[in-house]
């Protein structure tokens, strides 16, 4: 066996079974002595228990479904993991350490896999097993969708705030940079207004602003603020003449922001800055912790749907009674190929068709029952990289 580090490089496992020897520890040992010569793979065993088999024809309807359900718990889980990175925000690195199942990384989960009789009782029938599933990670999939879209609405609440707090004094929002001794308030014929000036054009400023028309209040431009392209000025006027010297501003490339000094209302907008954080980091810890919990539900039942197929499969491959290995591989990196024609050489006789072109089209009714890939041998593939591709899992 390889040892751990070196199995969470790779995330790729392969799910196989193999009918039973004269006990089915007999086939667990043939695959290690077959793989274990050049390293092949590392296995496991993985421990279905006995099912309810049903009838044939459920059995041939059943592997249809559960390919579906395959697909669509493993899209979840995804969605689960992908959305946990997105609300983790700049800690995104620390995904993976918060993705678990049942309490543990997802590749001793997988090794290590038991059944939960508790949550999935083996004396339901399989299609009661696979509905009991679809529900659970419906139900997860739907309060998803309610938990991401308040959040996400939240979030971008908050961004456009931000966003107006910040930028050029063109298009910002001013209201954190002025003062009240900036403004004459409460004048009968007085108004401050706020200009916004390309600091190229300062001295043009200071020359024209008292004669861009009649009625400015001399030497009344003060700089409120400047950033690396503009500077915030203040300048007083006759509440008659402000159309006219917005117009005149303009023309000169000085440009007068719509901005009226209102104390409650600058305390309500700072006021909801506020709210908006609390509100976020309120939720962001539950989130969070749903996030995880639901993850490893999630998780959990996928494995347990693949442990479905490879039952189902077996059954149909192999008949009854129930007599076969489930066995969990980790292909060494670029022994794929030698694994897989080693597996092909190990269980030829099981069916002379899978074993000659491995993986080939063939003619219908030989085909796995919705499997594409077709070997002699029950084979699944998954991938447990839910970080990103090639991430590590630790």
């Amino acid at each position: 066996f390889t040892s751990t580090r070196e199995t969470m490089n790779t995330t790729e496992y392969w799910l196989i079974s193999a009918p039973g020897e004269k006990t089915c520890q007999q086939t667990f040992d043939k695959l290690n002595q077959a793989t274990n010569k050049q390293q092949l793979s590392s296995n496991w065993k993985y421990h279905i228990p006995d099912l309810k088999v049903g009838t044939l024809d459920q059995l041939v309807g059943l592997s249809d479904d559960l390919g579906k359900l395959d697909n669509f718990v493993e899209q979840i889980t995804r969605k689960v993991a992908n959305y946990l990175g997105d609300v983790l925000e700049d800690q995104r690195d620390k995904l993976g350490e918060n993705l678990l199942a049942n309490g543990v990384d997802l590749a001793t989960y997988v090794t290590q896999f038991r059944w939960d009789m508790a949550k999935y009782p083996i004396k339901q029938s399989l299609k009661n097993l696979s509905d009991i599933i679809s529900k659970q990670v419906s139900q997860i999939e739907s309060d998803l969708k309610t938990k991401a879209a308040a959040y996400n609405s939240l979030k971008s609440n908050l961004q456009s705030i931000e966003k107006k707090q910040v930028g050029s004094l063109v298009t910002r929002n001013v209201a954190d940079l002025v003062k009240k001794e900036h403004f004459v308030l409460d004048s009968e014929y007085l108004v401050t207004l706020l200009v916004v000036v390309p600091l190229a054009n300062i001295n043009d400023w200071n020359n024209k602003y008292e004669k861009l028309t009649d009625m400015i209040v001399p030497r009344s431009s003060q700089l409120i603020y400047q950033d690396n392209d503009h500077a915030l000025l203040s300048v007083s006027a006759f509440h008659k003449v402000v159309d006219e010297f917005k117009q005149k501003a303009r023309e000169n490339k000085f440009l007068v922001r719509d901005f009226t000094y209102d104390e409650e209302q600058l305390k309500s907008g700072k006021n909801e800055l506020t709210k908006l954080h609390t509100d976020k980091k309120k939720q962001f810890g539950p989130l969070v912790r749903w996030l995880k919990v639901n993850f490893g539900e999630s998780f959990t039942a996928w494995i347990h749907v693949k442990a479905l197929r490879v039952f189902v499969e077996s059954v149909l491959r192999f008949g009854l009674p129930v007599n076969f290995q489930g066995m969990v591989l980790l292909p060494q990196k670029k022994q794929v190929k030698k694994l897989r024609d080693t597996l092909n050489e190990l269980y030829f006789h099981l069916d002379s068709a899978g074993g000659i072109g491995g993986g080939e089209e063939l003619p219908s009714g030989l085909a796995g029952f919705g499997q594409g890939e077709y070997y002699p041998y029950v084979y699944y593939k998954m991938n447990i990289d839910m970080v990103g591709s090639g991430a590590s899992l630790s």
